[in-house]
Formats: structure tokens, sequence, C-alpha cells
């Protein structure tokens, strides 16, 4: 018999343990953390503007996003847990750091780092894959986990292992504690987050659903974050996030790989439904690691309703 007390808290280690995560995996996901723990102390002592740089992908780069990226890539080599990594920040190309280690990560370092100065919240997130067989012909169903961390008035991460979303917050003595396990979306549309709306212009469908959820009195809830404004749908348990393509992102803004994917684990995981406008985003092939997606996120119904809306 175990001489352990019982937990007067659960930790986020505690968990993934007693939820079964392999010892390997569960070791990863908490250095993840720690690096989470970084980037948020980094948000709150680091000078803000631009690095002076720009990522592969030709966006200005603050100093926030290099620091963010250096700490998370850091903590994975440290980790020795992974085989490669590739980072919307540094690289369109997947980076070698350890040789048969078992897992592939992807990461946005700091997504949302546009509204630091703004003092809005932001947030990093992340999938992780099994390094065997590479990144390219996978699919984002084929993540063994995803999880992502919103920096705000709290220090929050979600994280997905394939049994369920759970949400830990991180205390006054730097431990993420259980806040809410076993998230639940439900078929309600309380609230809608519609990004990319330069596309109504070009896009009569997007502009009949934006008038759509207006006539139906839904609540507008949205931060020009991703991070912040899909976790407000998840914690509330209902909603929609939508982010499609217009004339100038005409395949949608945001990455398949480094956003969209790990955000359909999380948020299908919650009972919730992702899509592209025709097949969920678990089931989009990868074929580059700068793929982009249209994305419609949240509640089940509502993401087939708009995913009609679009095609007439």
């Amino acid at each position: 018999m175990s001489s352990c007390p019982l937990p007067s808290r659960i930790s986020l280690n505690n968990h993934l343990y007693a939820s079964g995560v392999s010892d390997e995996l569960r070791h990863l996901i908490n250095d993840i953390a720690r690096g989470g723990k970084y980037v948020q102390n980094a948000i709150r002592t680091t000078d803000l503007g631009l690095a002076g740089s720009s990522n592969t992908f030709g966006e200005d780069q603050l100093k926030l996003d290099v620091l963010s990226n250096r700490i998370i890539k850091e903590e994975l080599c440290e980790s020795r847990l992974v085989h490669s990594f590739a980072s919307e920040e540094e690289s369109d190309e997947l980076q070698e750091l350890v040789v048969n280690a078992p897992y592939t990560v992807v990461f946005d370092p700091l997504d949302g780092s546009s509204l630091v100065d703004c003092n809005l919240a932001i947030g990093s997130i992340f999938g992780i894959y099994e390094s065997k067989g590479g990144l390219i012909g996978k699919k984002p169903r084929d993540q063994v986990a995803a999880l992502y961390l919103v920096y705000g008035p709290r220090t929050i991460l979600v994280y997905s292992a394939g049994k369920g979303a759970h949400a830990f917050y991180l205390n006054e003595v730097g431990e993420f504690n259980l806040l809410q396990k076993n998230l639940m979306m439900r078929d309600e549309v309380k609230t809608y987050a519609p990004g990319n709306l330069r596309a109504v212009v070009d896009t009569p469908a997007y502009r009949k659903m934006m008038n759509l959820w207006l006539d139906e009195g839904h609540t507008l809830r949205y931060s020009g974050g991703m991070v912040p404004d899909i976790h407000h749908m998840l914690i509330k348990g209902a909603g929609i996030f939508t982010n499609i393509g217009g004339s100038k992102y005409p395949k949608g803004k945001l990455r398949l790989l480094f956003e969209c994917g790990p955000f359909a684990y999380i948020t299908e995981q919650a009972g919730g439904a992702s899509s592209d406008g025709t097949k969920s985003i678990l089931d989009i092939e990868i074929r580059d690691l700068d793929q982009r997606t249209p994305i419609i996120i949240g509640a089940k119904k509502e993401v087939k309703r708009v995913s009609e809306v679009l095609k007439s």
C-alpha cells in the first residue's frame, strides 16, 4: 500500500501520470510547460519593440518573438526527447536536435505578439508528433498531444493527450495546478470571433454569416489573438471562431502546422469540431511547413452551419 498522501492539489505532472500518459510524453509536456513559465516572465520583464529581423515568412519579429523562440528551443534541447522541431518564427525546415529521440514538436512561440504593446492576452501553441516518418504526409490527427498557454491576468495551460482537454493555472510558486478537467463544448453559440473580416468585401457568403450572427443577437468576442479567443470559447464551452480566406490570403492566413492543427486537436477532444469548410482540420494532409488553411472551429452544429453558408 502506498504511503503517499492524497494530494491537496492536482498538479499538471500528477494529472498526466494519473491519465496514463507515457513517461516520455509526460516529461516532454512538463518541459514545454516550464518553457512557458519563462516566456511568461519574459513578457513581464522584456523591453517591447522590433528586433530588427524578420522570420522566414517575411513578418517582422518582436524582441519577445525572438526571445520566446530561444527559450522554447532550449527547453526542447534539454528534454533530450525531441528529435526535431519546427517553429513559426525560425525556419521553414525541420531542425534536428537529438537523433533517435521519439518526438517532433511544432510550435508558435508567441501567437498574437502584435498585441503585446496593447497589454492584451497572448499565447504559445504546441503540437507534438511521433518523430518516426517525419511530418510531411501526416495529418494533425496524428498528433500524440497538443497544448497551448495563454498569458493574461493568469497564465493558463490547456493540454490534450487524446483523453479529453484539461486546463491548469500557474500558481504563485510556479506550479501548474488543475483548474478545470474535461473541458466540454456544447452545441451552442453565445459568442463569435470572426477573423479576417476584410474577406467580407470579396466573399459575400462570409458577410451573410456575419449578418446571421448579428440578427441572432450573438455577442462579439474578438481580440485579434487566436489563443485568447479560442481559449474563451473552450472555457465557456460555447462559441465559434472563424478565419477564412479572401483576396489577400486565398488559402487563409493561419498555418495548419503551428496554429490550426493543435487547436483542432484540443477542440475536438473537448467535444467541438473544426473544418476548413469541407473537412476536419485534423484530416488535412501536411504538404509543407508553411501550409495555410481556412479554419472554422467551435460548437459542432455551428461549424457545420458556417461551412454550409460559406459554400453557398
